[in-house]
């Protein structure tokens, strides 16, 4: 796993390089989360391919319990990658509703994530 920041004007967005899962369980998630803010950084984008396929699986309970980690330790999260193969209408409607918000955003591309973590 490689950590790089990328800078603009005041704000600092950590983006996580990996080839393979980074985030397999709620532990992975707030060890990923220290080493951010270790980092001095309290903005990360993460692509999907980055985390356990339960996390889409949202009666696993997975995705609820890191989102509410990171929301409670203040980490702005962007998850980027394309979300149009699930057929969830729970998981859909819960991207939704985190994109209505500035917290957790699911976006498609890095730019869009970089673009809404700079913003705020």
């Amino acid at each position: 796993m490689q950590i790089t920041i990328n800078r603009k004007d005041n704000s600092a967005v950590t983006l996580i390089s990996s080839e393979g899962v980074v985030i397999h369980n709620v532990n992975d998630a707030l060890d990923l989360l220290a080493n951010v803010k270790y980092q001095e950084c309290d903005k990360m984008i993460l692509r999907k391919e980055q985390i356990t396929d339960d996390f889409f699986e949202l009666k696993s309970g997975i995705a609820g319990e890191i989102l509410q980690k990171y929301t409670t330790y203040q980490m702005r999260v962007a998850i980027v990658g394309d979300f149009t193969g699930y057929n969830s209408k729970s998981l859909n409607d819960f991207i939704y509703e985190c994109n209505q918000g500035d917290k957790i955003l699911f976006k498609r591309t890095e730019d869009e994530a970089l673009t809404a973590l700079h913003q705020s």
